[in-house]
Parts: C-alpha cells; structure tokens; sequence
C-alpha cells in the first residue's frame, strides 16, 4: 500500500502547496521537473486529483490524498451517493479510500469504518478531516475481528469485498474475496437490520439468490457501462425484509430504474416473436447495460418493442417510450455482406454498434474496411439466424 514516511510526506505542508501550485500542469511535466522537490511524489498525487475531477469531485476539490491502488478499486462518488442506505448508524466493513462511507455519512448520524491496513486508515482519518466529514470513525482492524467483537447495533452493514487475490488476479466469487461475507453474514445480521454487499459487475444475480434467498439485487450502470451489483439482504424483522426483499432492480444512474419482484421475473416466460419484419421496424432500441446485466431487457421491453435476445436489440413500429436506453430511428435493415460495405465504406468512419453478432470490432473492420468514428452509424446483430447490419438516422 503506502508506506509512513510517504504519508508523512503527503501530509507536510510543503509538499501540499507543491500539489496545489502544480494541480494543473501535465504530471509528465512534473516528474521531470528537476526544479520541484519530490517531482515524482507531486505528479503521481496531481495525476490522480486530475483523475479524480471526474470521478471523485468532492475529493478533487478537498486536495485529499489519494493512492494509485485504493483510486482504481474504488467506488465513482456519483455510484456511492447512489446506494439505498439511511437511517441512524452503519458498519461500513471495507473502507478504503473511504468513498463510500463518505457518502454514507451523509445519510447516517454516525458512520463506524474499518481499515485493515494501518497507514491506509490515517490517510482516510485525513482525507475525512478536509473533507468535513465528523461523524465517521475509523478503525484500524480487520473485518472478521470487528463483526466478532464489536458490542454496538447498526440499522445498516456495508461490504465492498476486495475482488483482488494475492498475485493482483481479479475476483468475481464472493466467496474468494476478503473478507469472506458469505461466512460472515450469520453475524453480521446479528449485530445490524440490513446488510448491503457490493459485488463486482461480472458477478451473476442469480448467484445472489442461491446463496442468500430472499434478497434485492441490483444492478447499477453509468454511461452505459455496469459499473456494480448490490445485494441487500434484511432480517426477517427488519424493513428491507418485510418490503422488496426479493426483486431484481436495473439502474442506469441519471436515468432511471426498471424493477420486478423476484417471483415476477421467475413467471415470466419470453417468447420470441413469430417473424423478424425488417421492412416494418422504424425504431431500433439498444437497452441500457443495467438491463441486460439483470437480464430484464424481454421483461422491461414487453409491448413496447419485439426482442429475441436478452443480449440483443429491441425493434419497433412506432417509436417506444419509457424506455430505460437508447432509442435510435431506423434507416433500413439489410442483410450482413461484408464486400457490399467494403465497397461503399472502406475507410469512411462509422459509429459502430453491435450486439449478438458473431464478429468482434476489430474483425468486423478488418472485413469491412471502415474505421470507428464518424457520422454514419450502423447497428450489427443477429436475429432468428439472420445475420444483419442496421442502418441508423
């Protein structure tokens, strides 16, 4: 992680001023700056504020400290403000940079954090200090010793599991990730009403149910890119129980969320409609990731447009509204000829969309002779064994 004599240094007024005089200056530049004490130091804190206008706004504007590591791994401030968490006191178990229990400070009276990793808990000790955030404590212990030991009751428990092994190897069970909440959750609803867990974006929902029976998962994508799963699971008494406890919830952040009940989802049977009516369609539906992810693209799409995969687009006659994605206007549908295209599009650029079909981007160029970028757009698919490219307005 970071060691203390880098913290230390991060901390020291005069390497806080070399941050903020260089804070918008290449950190290329920086670090070879003879002229700048510490350069390498400024330009990696500089590269990840610069990083963090975007992701981490509240941090930017504080000059928090900000390691490379606990900066990728964590939660964008945008995915952390979002989580359906409130109420009196949370356990947040996996604290990190300390975005998410940043956020839940502001919607809890008292936020209890926990740092395995020593120097880690006094940078986010620090970055809570410019921040403004009193009401978060950190401990410096593990999880596992926490859930076993601590004497207190929360409304609400957080875990964002470590989805990293011990060679840098990506997690996806929940299983496999530290701290292990699978074995933990007995307790952890001993000591709290609800516990929301973060999963990774490849974890499978119905994973979910089969290791914790009633519960709400939810699928969170920003920008048409999935970004989380949560899990929430309540005690039989508590208010996530009794309320939505099973249901599959898609959410695209600044868009909206489509939900079903878990039982509505298990009686739904999609069928696929009789014939593809290429010549029919004027609108063409690309739901968004969230609902694909959650596997709710028929379900959300049901009346509203024909769909033959959960992986695919929607078509429509007349145009859909309510829709959680995008909705683009048809130009024509024809049949897939790769000569065909090479021959009016070799090196024209094109706004390349493709779902279902059977070649990547990169082959699908090579084949062609376009390249990405552009005004023309052309939507690639599969549907019923037909292999076809979209023409979009």
């Amino acid at each position: 992680m970071i060691a203390r004599e880098r913290y230390e240094l991060l901390c020291s007024d005069g390497f806080r001023r070399s941050v903020e005089e260089c804070i918008c200056r290449d950190p290329l530049d920086i670090a070879l700056d003879k002229r700048l004490p510490c350069a390498a130091e400024v330009a990696s804190q500089v590269k990840y504020l610069q990083r963090a206008q975007h992701k981490l706004p509240s941090y930017f504007a504080a000059r928090c400290i900000i390691p490379s590591l606990a900066f990728e791994q964590s939660s964008s401030e945008l995915c952390a403000l979002h989580k359906p968490l409130a109420g009196n006191s949370v356990l947040d178990l996996t604290c990190g940079l300390g975005v998410d229990a940043f956020a839940l400070s502001k919607r809890f009276r008292r936020v209890v954090t926990v740092e395995r990793d020593e120097v880690l808990a006094d940078v986010a000790r620090e970055n809570f200090r410019r921040l403004g955030a009193t009401n978060i404590e950190v401990v410096r212990d593990t999880a596992e010793h926490v859930a076993a030991t601590v004497g207190t009751r929360f409304d609400w428990c957080y875990a964002d599991p470590d989805r990293r092994g011990p060679h840098g190897e990506k997690l996806v069970r929940l299983q496999d990730c530290s701290p292990d909440i699978i074995s933990l959750m007995p307790r952890l609803l001993a000591i709290a009403d609800n516990v929301c867990v973060k999963a990774s974006p490849m974890f499978d929902i119905d994973e979910a149910f089969r290791l914790f029976g009633r519960c709400r998962v939810e699928v969170v994508s920003l920008d048409d890119e999935c970004k989380e799963v949560l899990i929430t699971v309540g005690r039989s008494d508590s208010a996530v129980a009794s309320a939505d406890s099973s249901a599959v919830v898609a959410t695209a952040l600044s868009a909206g969320s489509f939900s079903v009940t878990a039982e509505e989802l298990a009686a739904f049977v999609p069928t696929a409609p009789a014939s593809f009516r290429g010549g029919e369609y004027r609108w063409l539906v690309r739901p968004d990731v969230a609902l694909q992810k959650a596997r709710l693209v028929r379900r959300h799409l049901a009346g509203k447009a024909d769909v033959w995969s959960e992986n695919g687009y929607g078509f429509a006659v007349e145009r859909p509204d309510g829709i959680l994605g995008r909705v683009f206007e048809i130009e024509s549908v024809e049949r897939f000829d790769p000569k065909r295209l090479r021959r009016e599009l070799k090196g024209v650029g094109v706004e390349i969309m493709r779902r279902d079909f059977p070649l990547t981007t990169q082959r699908l160029k090579q084949m062609t002779g376009i390249r990405e970028g552009g005004d023309i757009r052309l939507a690639f698919t599969s549907v019923g064994g037909e292999v076809l490219v979209i023409r979009l307005k």
